[in-house]
């Protein structure tokens, strides 16, 4: 329930506090005093338009916060309305966009009036109404419904037809072919060839390179002969700890420097003029060039290809197969949708003259007893087997005028009593409930039917009305005045709970007679509100 509304600088509001107690709020005032701007404060907690020319003038900003307790757990909704730039939404002080706001809210509150916020005139929502009062399940058809789209996106994801399939394949063994004749495996291969064409490029060259560092390691007074020489010098200083070990790396030196050399000398033996090697290694770069430039930026980028590649052929080759048991699964899959489809499509109109007695026996009670209310159900989209799902309410509030769509043809009055009629035959709907103008155009007998079946709905929930008459006002247990005055030039408004008897009936006796102090209106007053408890 809305446990507490606050409203700074909006309109004639400079600031407002109000306190909606359980069951029904009323709210009145004189013509002015700001009562449409309390549901129009509460309307911008479910997302309605943020209009910076009602920040009150003088301020740079307006702010709206709601405070909620669902089931234990605190809510607080906040709107602020800047003179300059977007307006802003918060969760618990947590910023939140206009559309989280707008879906939040819209769990909370539902506004019925002459106001943009009226969730019942949306085909979507008149459909979920029919399929309340009916008590149709909709989870079969919803998970036939899914089942179709998947296996249907599962067809679309193989591709085209057979010819475009057969072209495909012929594209792919293409590519396998030449991949597979390349028979690239190593990763790092172009980079060995790389070594090895500029060794046999320069073969003589090097040979003779390295046939002076092989004389330079191991010939007759080469190092090999030096680095002896140097450890047998220290063969007297063996009892030395430290020179002794000097001596041992230099014997370990002599055997790495006769390995050195034994290496060179092999790598030297292996070095020959080869011109075919030579041109078999240039060749296998050029063709190892030409598949990168086809199938990837490096070797491993084309061996990854392949395999991709392979995968795909794969997939190809198995997809008619897949393709034929994909099709014997959506015909299952459509024909179990559309035997869904026709038990909803069934219920929903079965269902719908009973909804239309039961909102046109509210409405004769609720001042328009010439009122023709029917609930017309369609088939929907032409793609799609028909469920009934384009629901439309429709009403024809005097004789001799054709059924319209609510949406379209109700006044603010007749679209709050229709409203009304059907928050009554419904039993779902979020915890607030807010109606304007529901008096709109009534009033004797018809006003007390509205009155009681306001308190009707505030047996389920939290209603808050804004009203002119004195039926209402009188039936409600927690009751809010709205006065205005000018200081300095400006506007104000202020609220006031009515809590003693004695400012109920004169608030009453104002609402009856335009005078508080009128002892027949007070005393009329006074027995409405002791028919009202």
């Amino acid at each position: 329930m809305l446990v507490e509304l606050r409203v700074s600088n909006l309109g004639v509001v400079e600031e407002l506090t109000l306190a909606p107690g359980k069951g029904m709020t009323v709210v009145t005032g004189e013509t002015g005093a700001g009562k449409t701007m309390v549901v129009g404060a509460i309307g911008l907690l479910i997302g309605g338009r943020a209009d910076p020319a009602a920040v009150r003038p003088g301020a740079t900003e307006a702010v709206v916060d709601g405070r909620f307790v669902v089931e234990d757990e605190e809510i607080i909704l906040t709107r602020v309305i800047p003179v300059e730039g977007r307006s802003r939404a918060y969760r618990n002080g947590r910023p939140i966009t206009v559309s989280e706001l707008s879906e939040l809210g819209s769990t909370l509150i539902e506004i019925h009036g002459q106001h943009a916020h009226q969730q019942l005139l949306s085909g979507a929502a008149q459909r979920r109404a029919l399929d309340t009062f009916a008590e149709i399940d909709l989870g079969p058809l919803t998970a036939a419904a899914r089942e179709v789209r998947r296996l249907e996106a599962e067809r679309d994801g193989l591709g085209g037809d057979e010819r475009s399939r057969l072209r495909e394949l012929d594209v792919l063994q293409f590519q396998l072919t030449e991949l597979d004749e390349a028979s690239i495996d190593d990763p790092e291969e172009d980079e060995r060839l790389r070594v090895l064409e500029a060794r046999l490029a320069s073969a003589g060259e090097l040979r003779s390179s390295l046939n002076a560092a092989v004389v330079a390691l191991g010939g007759d007074g080469g190092a090999r002969d030096k680095v002896a020489h140097a450890a047998a010098a220290l063969d007297a200083a063996r009892d030395d700890p430290v020179l002794a070990a000097m001596r041992e790396r230099l014997k370990s030196l002599i055997a790495e420097v006769a390995d050195l050399a034994g290496d060179l000398r092999a790598v030297e033996s292996d070095l020959v003029d080869d011109p075919a090697a030579l041109a078999a290694v240039q060749q296998r770069r050029r063709t190892l060039t030409t598949i990168r430039r086809k199938y990837g930026a490096t070797l491993a980028e084309v061996i990854s290809t392949r395999e991709r590649l392979h995968a795909d052929l794969l997939a190809l080759e198995n997809s008619s197969e897949r393709r034929a048991a994909i099709d014997r699964e959506l015909a299952s899959a459509q024909q179990r949708w559309a035997e869904e489809c026709e038990r909803v499509g069934a219920a929903r109109r079965s269902a719908a003259p009973a909804l239309a007695e039961a909102v046109s026996s509210h409405l004769a009670a609720l001042g328009m007893p010439q009122a023709q209310f029917a609930v017309a159900v369609g088939g929907g989209r032409d793609d799609e087997p028909d469920s009934g799902s384009e629901v439309t309410f429709l009403i024809a509030a005097n004789p001799g005028v054709p059924l319209g769509p609510l949406s379209k043809v109700a006044s603010g009055g007749e679209l709050s009593r229709t409203m009304l009629a059907l928050r009554l035959v419904l039993s779902e709907g979020p915890p607030l409930a807010v109606f304007d103008e529901v008096d709109a155009g009534i009033g004797g007998e018809a006003a007390l039917r509205v009155a009681d079946a306001l308190g009707g709905v505030a047996d389920n929930r939290q209603v808050l009305v804004v009203t002119h008459l004195a039926q209402v006002a009188a039936r409600a247990p927690t009751h809010v005045r709205l006065t205005k005055s000018v200081v300095d030039g400006m506007t104000l408004t202020s609220l006031e709970a009515l809590s003693t008897l004695a400012d109920r009936e004169a608030e009453i006796a104002r609402m009856l007679s335009g005078s508080p102090g009128s002892e027949t209106a007070r005393q009329h007053a006074a027995e409405l509100l002791r028919s009202g408890k």
